[in-house]
């Protein structure tokens, strides 16, 4: 869940100011001149879509096979309050959750374009930092809550860029393969059980987006850049285990405990970014 009015604007004014930049002097063939190595940054707003469909999945019997109930003594459901897209505030869902935390999103990068004729074409490889959390929760009849988060930080990319130059001003599309570590922890109010986490922190998918380029000076542009990043994110595990008595709902169906896992496997974000490059 982002803070969609406050991304949005911030959004529409990076790409106000990106087609107000001042012409810079035609290089001397009249072109553009793309050609050739650049390096430079970027810093801006990330957000994620909403989730707030996201539920825990469990598998009791330790298969490997996520989808089963939980079941008291009495055979009723021990999760039967639900769940949250988000961090849980309390043991029940009354108290409410917290929604997921969009943050700033900054990177180096470096690329090579070749310039054919006004349309460039080009590799671009990117290494920052995104500041952005995904939470969700469940609640147990105990009553507890039991929340799993994914946070986001290191993360890079490799794409591929092809775009349009007219004149000192680029049109790209881009789009590559993209990595990021990924930290997942887990919190819970219940302090009968006792909990253990396992996953590999790193993730890999794809990132996506495109932007305008527009050079003001023979070896330095700025440009306002959108990218969107999914990152698969599918093997946290926590188990719940005892000591316990024999009815609780964690061991009925297995002693060895039940997993928990996230419905959502990928982790998702939007950002959008004013740049800056160095043309060599």
């Amino acid at each position: 869940m982002f803070k969609g009015s406050n991304a949005w604007f911030q959004a529409g004014a990076i790409a106000a100011a990106a087609t107000a930049f001042p012409a810079a002097a035609p290089a001397q063939d009249g072109t553009a001149g793309w050609s050739g190595p650049y390096v430079g940054g970027r810093l801006g707003y990330a957000f994620q879509p909403k989730d707030r469909n996201e539920t825990i999945l469990f598998d009791t019997d330790l298969n490997g096979s996520f989808g089963d109930t939980v079941n008291t003594t009495t055979g009723a459901n021990a999760f039967s309050p639900g769940f949250c897209g988000g961090r849980a505030l309390d043991r029940t869902p009354a108290a409410g959750c917290a929604g997921d935390t969009d943050g700033t999103d900054w990177a180096v990068h470096a690329g090579y374009d070749m310039d054919l004729g006004g349309i460039v074409a080009g590799v671009v490889a990117d290494y920052g930092r995104t500041h952005v959390e995904d939470s969700v929760a469940a609640f147990s009849t105990t009553p507890a809550f039991y929340t799993m988060t994914r946070h986001m930080r290191d993360n890079a990319s490799i794409r591929a860029r092809v775009g349009a130059a007219l004149g000192e001003t680029l049109f790209y599309g881009t789009g590559g393969l993209a990595w990021g570590k990924v930290r997942n922890r887990f919190a819970t109010s219940n302090t009968a059980n006792t909990f253990t986490n396992s996953g590999n922190e790193d993730a890999w998918g794809y990132r996506y987006g495109g932007g305008v380029e527009h050079r003001v000076a023979p070896n330095f542009s700025v440009g306002f850049q959108y990218l969107y990043t999914s990152l698969k994110d599918d093997d946290f595990r926590v188990r719940a285990q005892g000591p316990a008595p024999a009815t609780n709902p964690f061991i009925l169906k297995n002693a060895g405990g039940t997993d928990f896992a996230r419905s959502g496997e990928r982790f998702n974000w939007h950002s959008a970014h004013v740049s800056v490059n160095f043309r060599f």
